[in-house]
Formats: structure tokens, sequence, C-alpha cells
């Protein structure tokens, strides 16, 4: 008879992630995977098992699942944190298996064109929103997850919480800064509202609702996109706002790319490719442009440079000059 895992074996993998500072995404991801590979063993406790195991359960779900090279690299980062981090031990060889090589794919990138048909389809939150993602290069989470407070008007840029905790300022577009006005103000009348009615404020991570107990009610905490509903966190504290979900923005681009005739497959994160292109096309360095997006290795950055060169280098076809 196979033993059952310890009960409290995940809520030591959330504990261990939390103080790594990892994102509660990631978080989320590797105790899917942990639990997936106790089940896949027949809920043997890990301890119990070692790089044999590991290479089964990651051989399964890539043959079997089909699942991607990244996920399959998720899985055994997920894997080798439990080992090294949360049972401390060592896994014998599973330190050197490894990670699937992850296909190289040019991004789909808008042009300037494109992204000003799609806008024509789009109505407030949403057209700012997507304006933000073109315009400042922001990720889908991290223009939802804007406070008032990060936008700077005086110095014309945008404080993001960016990917992996890594702060970093982007360009604020001129264009937008009526639209952002106006939803600031839009959030301030939501405010005053909300303090009449069993506010407990904005949502904050824990630590910040500690050191600073009044910013939940503060202007600048609110979120630039709060959520239509509110929320209860416990049921000893008043109600909460959090920001709107992405599954709103993304739902109404999509409807956007359909109704423009734009044929080209498209997401929330195609606008950010732009972003970057155009900005290369422009002429900017890439060590710029990586600084803007966030970046860590430029590596990551130079795949736009790819997409860039056709159209920079202004190369023309053998096949146009044959037809002169």
């Amino acid at each position: 008879m196979t033993a059952t895992p310890e009960p409290k074996l995940l809520d030591r993998v959330r504990t261990t992630a939390a103080l790594q500072h990892l994102s509660p995404r990631t978080i989320e991801a590797y105790i899917h995977w942990i639990r997936r590979f106790i089940f896949f063993h027949n809920k043997r406790h890990p301890k119990d098992m070692g790089a044999k195991e590991v290479r089964e359960f990651l051989a399964y779900i890539t043959e079997s699942l089909s699942v991607s090279a990244s996920t399959q690299n998720q899985a055994l980062n997920a894997l080798a944190f439990l080992y090294h981090k949360v049972l401390i031990q060592d896994m014998g060889q599973i330190g050197q298996l490894p990670h699937a090589k992850t296909p190289k794919r040019l991004p789909t990138v808008f042009s300037p064109a494109e992204v000003g048909k799609i806008l024509e389809f789009l109505s407030e939150p949403e057209h700012l929103q997507v304006s933000l993602l073109y315009g400042a290069g922001l990720r889908i989470s991290e223009c939802l997850s804007l406070r008032v407070k990060d936008v700077d008007f005086d110095n014309g840029t945008i404080f993001v919480r960016g990917k992996g905790r890594k702060d970093r300022i982007t360009v604020l577009p001129k264009t937008c800064i009526p639209a952002l006005q106006r939803q600031i103000e839009t959030v301030r009348n939501l405010l005053r509202r909300d303090i009449l009615n069993d506010f407990a404020g904005s949502t904050l991570p824990d630590a910040l609702a500690r050191k600073y107990p009044h910013a939940p009610r503060e202007l600048g905490w609110q979120y630039l996109f709060p959520s239509r509903k509110r929320c209860k966190i416990n049921s000893s504290e008043g109600e909460y706002r959090h920001h709107t979900d992405n599954s709103s923005l993304q739902r109404a681009i999509t409807n956007a790319i359909r109704q423009s005739g734009i044929t080209k497959h498209g997401s929330c994160h195609t606008f950010r490719h732009s972003f970057a292109t155009h900005l290369l096309e422009q002429g900017y360095d890439i060590r710029t442009v990586q600084e803007l997006l966030g970046h860590k290795d430029v590596r990551t950055t130079m795949i736009y440079t790819h997409v860039t060169t056709v159209r920079r280098l202004n190369i023309r076809s053998p096949l146009d000059e044959a037809s002169d």
C-alpha cells in the first residue's frame, strides 16, 4: 500500500516560494506540477523519490500529453525547487537533467496602421488599456495592475511593477494623457462612493498593507483600472476592490481584431512586440529597448532585430528586380 504524501508539503512549498519572492503565478504553477508529480507516482512522497521518477514524469507529460518545451521546463523547475529549496535533498542526477530546447519563433507584429485600426473598434477603458500596451510596451498584467500614483505626468513616465518583481520606468505616451486624466477622475469619484459604503480599500500586498495602513483608501494607491465588483478578503473586514480581470481585455482585443478585418493572429502581447519592433525601426538602440521592456537578458530583446531586418534595410526581392 502506497504512503500518502505529507499533508502540509504543499503549504511548505508555498511558504518557501513566498520567502524566495516568487510571483503568485509562479507559485501556483509550481504547486500544480508538484501535485501532478505526486499523483503520477501513486501519491508517493517526493522525499522517497529522485531523478529516476522525475525523468519518468517528464517523459510522460512530453510524450503522452504533448506539452510544449516551455511547459516541460516549467515542470522541471518546479520539481528542482521542491528538492533544492523545500526538502533540502540531494536529487542525485536530477540537477543534470537538461532543459528542453524551446523553438525560436518570431513574434507577430502589428504595423502602426493596424494598431490604429484595432483601436477604432475599442471603447473605454479598453481603448486606453491597449494604447498603454502598445505605447508603453506593457504586459497585460503590468497594465491592469497600474495604480494612480504610478503615472508621472510631469516627467512623462510610468512606473511599472514588472515580471519577477523587477520594477522599471517606461515612457508615458503623450497621446494617452487626456484619457488617463479622465480615468483618474473616474477612479476618484468611485473612491468617494466606496468610502461611503463600507470600503476597506484597494487590495495591497500584506507587507505594504501593514506598513501603510491608510494607503488602501488613498487615491494614489487605487488601481487605475479598478474592478467593477468589490470582494471580501475575510469575513471580519469590509469589502476591497481589486483591478479589473485580464479576461475582459483579452476578449475586447479578440473582438476588435476580428472586426478590423486583420487576419494576423494577435493577442494582448502582440502590442508589446509591436512597441519593441517599431522603436528599433525608429533607430533606438537595443539596450534602451531592453530597459523599457524590462528584459533581464539582452538576448531576449534581440529577437526583435530579426523582425526589423527586412524593413530596416529596405531589402528588395530579386523577383522585383527581374520584373523591372
